[in-house]
């Protein structure tokens, strides 16, 4: 573990333009449950099943189910950023970091302090009404009673991508963007098989990829530089200089 530590540290000195791609096993050290792990939130029992909840026509055919799940489930709003967020805004203040491309609504590397971060599923703090478009925080949506509603009488959305739905193009052109022009790739925390996310990292250009995660991806035998372990725990022990 030690050997792949140090070569994690070489590439990211040398490197001048990284870019992390992160998915929810980002923000489970936070308290946050991943979706697809054994006991994340699809792997539990409900009344319908979480991957139908969380779809734009159960949205709209089954709001009050929805908001049941959403407000049990997805409100994060009192967890805070753990070491590798705190990392990741370190790794962006010395300017090596140019972006992170997170498939998480949590809101965490903001809340750590990182600037240009693409929220490719949205973000639980951003929340509009169907009808007249007026912007409500989260706090005022997890807070309600039955499923939250405008001033105007019409129910409001959060700004998270729900299945069905595509994804905002100015983000994804961004992330391709910033994939194009690394020299590092580093992957953490995500099976890569959310589409279109995962497909992403493919306009990545540059010659190395470093991939975090516990669980084995199809994209392992493309790394560089392979971590299966706790990702939380390898951010704790690079330098912060």
């Amino acid at each position: 573990m030690d050997d792949k530590l140090t070569k994690l540290q070489n590439l990211i000195n040398k490197s001048n333009y990284i870019v992390f791609f992160g998915g929810a096993g980002v923000s489970t050290a936070s308290g946050i449950k991943d979706f697809r792990s054994k006991d994340g939130l699809y792997n539990m029992k409900y009344k319908f099943p979480p991957e139908e909840i969380l779809s734009h026509h159960f949205f709209i055919n089954n709001t009050k189910d929805f908001y049941e799940f959403y407000k049990d489930k997805l409100n994060c709003l009192d967890k805070v950023p753990n070491a590798c967020h705190n990392y990741l805004t370190y790794l962006e203040n010395t300017g090596k970091l140019k972006a992170i491309i997170t498939q998480n609504i949590d809101g965490l590397h903001q809340k750590a302090g990182s600037k240009n971060v693409l929220e490719l599923h949205g973000s639980i703090y951003r929340n509009y009404c169907l009808k007249c478009n007026k912007f409500y925080n989260a706090q005022y949506v997890f807070n309600s009673s039955d499923i939250p509603k405008c001033s105007c009488g019409s129910i409001i959305k959060p700004d998270v991508v729900l299945y069905e739905e595509a994804l905002n193009d100015n983000i994804l052109n961004h992330a391709i963007y910033e994939l194009s022009k690394a020299d590092l790739l580093i992957i953490a925390g995500t099976s890569l098989t959310v589409y279109p996310a995962s497909s992403l990292i493919n306009f990545y250009n540059g010659k190395n990829i470093v991939l975090i995660n516990k669980d084995i991806t199809s994209f392992d035998n493309q790394a560089t530089l392979l971590i299966q372990e706790d990702l939380n725990e390898i951010f704790k022990k690079l330098k912060q200089d």
